[in-house]
């Protein structure tokens, strides 16, 4: 078992260091543009990347606001279960992401992804009308890249097809993303 867990944590290690640090400070940037312009930010994925979107907008709507003195405008899409299953029991599962954005977004505003697979349907989809809508579209993708990775305006891949790591990849992200905020005030200036 020691074996097992020593190889664990070098193919984490490996997975981090796969991370573009030039795609991050791109998409800080970004966050930056939105907090500024006063942008609404959605966020969703589906299992432990929806747990990941749902931290994420936490950190960014609490932790970052508050030492920035401006509000981030942050939602979780796979946060409020009576949209989801009122979209997936009427319509269809695939298009519980992309009905709430019909609501909720407005052209200039950040829709951002989280999947290990980037291949899920109702996250593609969401992206579809989202880029058809004039939303910006930032996946985070793990080894397998997916549809997501070809039709988002900015992809960040963690490249491990292992789910785990690749998940753990991603809120490192995420937590880069708050933290950058959190960190560094002066950007709200």
């Amino acid at each position: 078992m020691q074996n097992w867990v020593l190889d664990y944590i070098a193919k984490q290690k490996a997975a981090l260091d796969s991370i573009p640090a030039d795609a991050v400070v791109a998409l800080i940037g970004k966050l930056h543009v939105a907090l500024k312009e006063d942008r609404q930010i959605f966020v969703f994925g589906n299992g432990g990347s929806a747990s990941n979107s749902s931290h994420f907008a936490t950190d960014l709507g609490k932790g970052s606001s508050d030492k920035m003195g401006k509000r981030f405008r942050v939602l979780s899409l796979n946060d409020n279960v009576s949209w989801m299953t009122a979209i997936g029991n009427d319509y269809s599962y695939d298009d519980i992401y992309a009905r709430q954005l019909e609501n909720y977004a407005r052209p200039g505003d950040l829709a951002l992804a989280c999947s290990v697979s980037g291949s899920s349907p109702n996250l593609v989809k969401a992206f579809q009308w989202a880029k058809t809508n004039g939303v910006h579209t930032v996946a985070l993708v793990g080894g397998k890249r997916g549809k997501l990775a070809e039709i988002a305006d900015q992809t960040i891949l963690v490249n491990d097809t292992h789910y785990g790591r690749a998940e753990d990849g991603q809120m490192g992200i995420l937590h880069m993303l708050c933290y950058a905020f959190m960190e560094n005030p002066e950007l709200g200036k």
